[in-house]
């Protein structure tokens, strides 16, 4: 009896101490459903070039735990998340499950830049995305280590090691470096990075693929009414094909040796601004082109224009529209589509930020190079029926982050 009677004493104590009482809980996540008139059910078309306010067809989560634990200077941060996605059809279904990030970063622990972390595991690393889109322009997260926020006068460097694929061939890495707060004119500054993808080999042999390159440059604009960035990024054999499309950076790298004359580059231009008391907008430009790409060593260029204003009723409740269209050639084939939404919102407050956020949405979809809602296929996939240009969604749907 006094074993159990100490045995919950000390579980007790530990709930209740301060570290246990600091642990935070962090996350993201989305769901709901709609009814389309073509589709049937939800419907997600061209989001990252279109705009995906109303044209989301999946749930998704991500759990995330972190603690920091103090020593003297020093903290350690423990970060952890899950991440989770699912179709949401059913009230019980099995999700894809993944570790997204588990590691350990250390600050104050380096004698020569005590402001510096000194970093090691799974980690979403510095990820830069446009969030009308779900855009991750660079993202290079993954399994490594590194240093970040090293001092350099007002800049701050940062570099780190990630790995990134591994099969029979061997392993590939990314060498990633960035420099942040260059400073411009009044109120802006400018960051650079370049991620370096390379390969080793076994005894297996050796991919076919070659090494390639990726640089950015991000300019940061504050104004008195909200923020604008400006991007420029030039990829080479597997990054030029990624910077010829709206995949993000740091999407699958193509070893196979089809990409190692690829060329691609992009300029994309974004952010959210204020109009007074009751208007807010965020908006989307980009265009993005490339030459040799694919086995084929086709060329592609495309543009996305995506624009999201808000009239907000009062502190809570808000109207938002949508319009994006994006369109484009991949070797010498057309492609298009453009979308309208409109949503009635609640928030839990007034800024374009503001989430958790309900919302109820009708969304306009159209395809204008092919008809490809309500197509019929058979059990192997081969189009049997003809499908439409257009189609009409109408849904429900939360979104939050913590």
């Amino acid at each position: 009896m006094k074993k159990v009677n100490l045995l919950t004493a000390a579980v007790s104590a530990a709930l209740l101490s301060t570290s246990a009482l600091a642990v935070d809980f962090n996350g993201y996540m989305r769901a709901g459903t709609g009814i389309s008139g073509s589709d049937g059910g939800d419907v997600s078309f061209m989001k990252n070039g279109v705009g995906r306010l109303g044209n989301e067809n999946d749930n998704y989560s991500e759990f995330g735990f972190a603690q920091d634990l103090k020593t003297g200077e020093q903290t350690w941060r423990l970060e952890s998340m899950i991440a989770s996605g699912a179709n949401g059809a059913n009230g019980w279904e099995d999700g894809d499950f993944n570790v997204a990030q588990f590691a350990v970063k250390a600050k104050g622990v380096l004698a020569f830049d005590r402001d510096a972390t000194l970093w090691a595991g799974k980690t979403y690393y510095q990820r830069k995305d446009i969030h009308i889109t779900d855009f991750y322009f660079l993202n290079t997260s993954g399994t490594g280590g590194g240093i970040e926020n090293i001092s350099l006068g007002n800049q701050k460097l940062s570099l780190a090691l990630i790995q990134d694929g591994e099969d029979s061939n061997g392993a590939g890495y990314i060498a990633d470096a960035r420099l942040a707060n260059i400073g411009l004119w009044s109120d802006a500054t400018l960051e650079v990075a370049l991620a370096y993808n390379f390969s080793t080999e076994n005894e297996n042999g050796k991919y076919d693929g070659d090494n390639g390159l990726l640089a950015t440059g991000i300019i940061h604009q504050n104004m008195s009414n909200g923020f604008n960035q400006t991007v420029v990024q030039v990829g080479t054999a597997g990054y030029g094909v990624q910077m010829a499309n709206l995949w993000g950076a740091g999407t699958y790298y193509d070893r196979s040796g089809n990409q190692n004359d690829g060329l691609g580059y992009r300029i994309l231009n974004w952010g959210v601004m204020n109009f007074g008391d009751s208007w807010e907008m965020g908006h989307q430009l980009a265009y993005l082109a490339g030459s040799d790409l694919g086995s084929n060593k086709h060329d592609s260029s495309q543009y996305s224009v995506v624009v999201r204003p808000m009239y907000k009723w009062n502190d809570t409740m808000r109207t938002v529209f949508e319009a994006g269209y994006n369109a484009g050639e991949v070797d010498d084939v057309d492609f298009g589509g453009a979308k309208l939404t409109i949503a009635q919102a609640w928030a839990m407050g007034d800024s374009f930020w503001a989430r958790p956020e309900i919302r109820v949405y009708g969304s306009y979809l159209m395809d204008l190079e092919n008809d490809s809602f309500g197509e019929v296929t058979d059990g192997n996939g081969n189009i049997t029926g003809a499908g439409s240009d257009n189609d009409f969604v109408v849904g429900i749907q939360v979104e939050a982050w913590w």
